[in-house]
């Protein structure tokens, strides 16, 4: 089966964990710190908090804005539920932007729209989480301009996106947004296993964030309600949760790091050895907007069905039944069942129920060879064909 994607662990990789394995720390040690500060360095923010996943990072990113009861947060229907899960869990209500049916991001038409309305509504959210789907910037701008109008603070949802730019600068200094999440699940651009990071140009959203996510106990001495019963001594000041990255996972990360560039470098060259040889096959290529420089986690093709005999489903099949580990990002998060009893309808988001219709990801990773490319075309050939 070739996978829609493949983590590549390295000898060097390996050599970083065993190292930690060997040191006093495996846990909470220097590792995390350095994996912060080199992703920092290469985004061009000033502050990284590491955490267990991007969700956790989604969630502290919430709570470090002060999202909570009544308030509204917005994002996209195709992502990953945990864009939008986010915000329920501060106590939010949730609420989606239709999608660009170019870029497959969130529609800046829509957006403008949607705020106009919900400023005569009384009903403006407090954060919008602006998902770069597979790696693609969302256009920042635009949207920044918005928020200073509005009101609102900007999440960048860019766990696909790491390693990616957006009008030449680094996906993730923050320069439109609060704050950027990246995820390192073992099918992103750089993997730890498990983890996250976000990313903030903000000295108290860090220091929100860094309290929350280790139990919100602190040992500083300017931060407590009197002074310390001694060196031992820690208060819990904020209800927090365990969302601690380990020293295994940042040592995996920082030996990962080192490869980020070629890596999105090979999937570009992927891309591009697609389009030619999906040129003339009935289906819709992604489009890359010239403002950003994608980190291509997912290649995303969609089925032209008017021009074929097999259905969506027929055709995903026969790319599984041929070993070709296919898969489809996402089913729009307003038509699973918990939104739907959330009072969330079919036909709510047009684009982007007509996008799940006809979307697959096909398999691009960076160890993914010219055969296995091919094998990949010849399969989905004789599906649409």
């Amino acid at each position: 089966m070739i996978p829609y994607g493949r983590q590549e662990i390295t000898q060097d990789d390996i050599d970083s964990v065993i190292a930690v394995l060997k040191s006093d720390f495996i846990t909470q040690g220097p590792c995390v710190p350095r994996f912060e500060t080199a992703l920092a360095e290469y985004c061009h923010a000033q502050h990284a908090v590491a955490v267990n996943s991007a969700t956790s990072a989604l969630h502290l990113a919430c709570r470090a804005l002060g999202l909570g009861d009544g308030d509204w947060l917005w994002t996209t229907p195709i992502t990953f539920v945990a864009s939008a899960n986010c915000g329920l869990y501060c106590g939010a209500r949730v609420d989606f932007v239709d999608i660009d049916p170019a870029t497959y991001n969130l529609s800046i038409e829509a957006l403008e729209q949607k705020l106009e309305k919900a400023e005569k509504d009384g009903i403006l959210p407090k954060i919008l989480v602006a998902v770069h789907l597979c790696g693609q910037s969302c256009e920042m701008q635009k949207i920044y301009a918005l928020s200073l109008h509005y009101k609102f603070h900007i999440i960048e949802d860019a766990s696909h996106a790491v390693g990616g730019r957006y009008h030449g600068e680094p996906i993730g200094n923050c320069r439109y947004s609060d704050i950027t999440v990246f995820s390192f699940h073992p099918v992103k651009i750089i993997t730890t296993a498990e983890g996250g990071m976000a990313l903030t140009n903000q000295s108290d959203l860090a220091a929100k964030m860094e309290l929350l996510r280790s139990h919100g106990i602190t040992r500083d001495p300017s931060l407590m309600t009197h002074e310390t019963d001694g060196p031992w001594y820690y208060q819990q000041i904020e209800l927090g949760y365990n969302y601690r990255m380990t020293e295994l996972q940042a040592a995996l990360g920082l030996s990962q790091l080192d490869r980020l560039d070629e890596y999105v470098a090979r999937r570009h060259q992927l891309a591009q050895r697609y389009e030619q040889l999906l040129s003339e096959l009935p289906v819709v290529l992604p489009w890359q907007h010239p403002d950003s420089y994608s980190g291509l986690h997912l290649y995303i093709i969609r089925l032209q069905l008017d021009k074929i005999t097999a259905t969506h489903r027929e055709v995903f099949e026969s790319l599984r039944n041929q070993n070709i580990g296919v898969n489809l990002h996402y089913i729009p998060i307003h038509t699973q069942p918990y939104y739907q009893n959330m009072g969330f309808k079919i036909g709510g988001f047009p684009e982007a129920e007509h996008y799940y219709r006809e979307a697959i990801s096909l398999p691009m990773y960076p160890t993914m060879t010219e055969a296995q490319q091919d094998k990949v075309v010849s399969a989905l050939k004789k599906a649409t064909l």
